[in-house]
């Protein structure tokens, strides 16, 4: 009669199999971003404007009110950055402002991916005549500058919602990224996974969206992000060159309205156009981080470099 077989131990140090598989896609993402120097300042930096932005308002209330009475006053204990022409608190209106900044640009990202993954996937799998009509459609949106796109639409509409406008811009700026699937699905549709679904018969909708699509998520996310950064240049360019109606609260109306009224000029209000910017400047840094680092994180090619 043999023994019992000795139990199976790991390596000192080693994690339980068990407890390594465990272990969520996306806590292993968080653990690779905060390992990396520049991904952790990014992660940082974009959760910070994430929750000045959002909670902000919250605590010092959405209506920033003005005593024109103490217009440009400079920067006090009471008022950080100080007072602008219509004697509002500074510091209250880029808090308040950066609200609609974030709101317009996943909007615009998620309009814009969704159209880009759904086109270019059905371009890419089907091909034929489908694939050429999406491909001159694509070249004539793109032979026209976004900004003079925008521009014509903001003739012709009153871009007065944010909402509005972020599905606007969502929607002219799907074109490159939508080129950029279509090549990913190319080359996908060509593997042994879609071979067999097809063999399978399960149907293209499930084998586009089922098989496909999943595997090129980290490539979406990716290309998300970037489209965030995108969507905010847009619209803070919009407003700053009066392109949309200065109403509400939000940085590209600051920066517009400081240059109009000569804050540059004023010492004492300089913060009202360098704050905007440095908050715009800060948010376009943390996510070129945190895009650079999820592509050498994500990409099997960069990380064995």
């Amino acid at each position: 009669m043999t023994g019992a077989p000795p139990p199976v131990t790991s390596a000192p140090g080693a994690p339980a199999p068990e407890r390594a598989a465990a272990v969520s896609p996306l806590r292993r993402l968080l653990s690779e971003l905060t390992r990396s120097r520049s991904g952790f300042v990014g992660l940082c930096l974009v959760v910070a404007i994430l929750l000045v932005s959002l909670l902000g308002p919250l605590v010092l209330g959405s209506q920033v009110v003005g005593d024109p009475m103490r217009a440009w006053e400079a920067p006090s204990g009471s008022h950080w950055l100080g007072l602008e022409g219509g004697g509002k608190d500074i510091l209250h209106l880029l808090v308040t402002g950066g609200t609609t900044v974030l709101m317009v640009g996943f909007l615009a990202a998620t309009i814009t991916t969704v159209i880009a993954v759904a086109i270019g996937s059905l371009a890419g799998y089907f091909g034929g005549r489908f694939d050429a009509l999406m491909l001159q459609l694509t070249d004539v949106v793109m032979t026209v500058p976004q900004i003079v796109l925008l521009a014509v639409v903001g003739a012709f509409y009153k871009l007065d919602s944010p909402m509005l406008l972020g599905v606007i811009i969502g929607i002219l700026s799907w074109p490159v990224l939508m080129r950029s699937i279509r090549a990913q699905v190319l080359s996908l549709k060509e593997r042994e996974f879609v071979e067999a679904a097809q063999l399978l018969d399960v149907g293209w909708v499930r084998i586009v969206f089922g098989e496909i699509v999943p595997n090129m998520a980290s490539y979406i996310l990716i290309n998300f992000i970037i489209a965030v950064t995108n969507a905010i240049y847009a619209m803070v360019g919009l407003y700053l060159l009066g392109l949309a109606p200065q109403k509400g609260s939000n940085w590209g109306i600051m920066i517009n309205d400081a240059w109009t009224k000569g804050a540059m000029f004023n010492p004492d209000a300089m913060a009202y156009i360098i704050a905007p910017v440095t908050m715009i400047v800060l948010l376009q840094l943390g996510l070129i981080l945190l895009t650079r680092t999820l592509e050498e994180i994500l990409n099997p090619r960069l990380r064995d470099r």
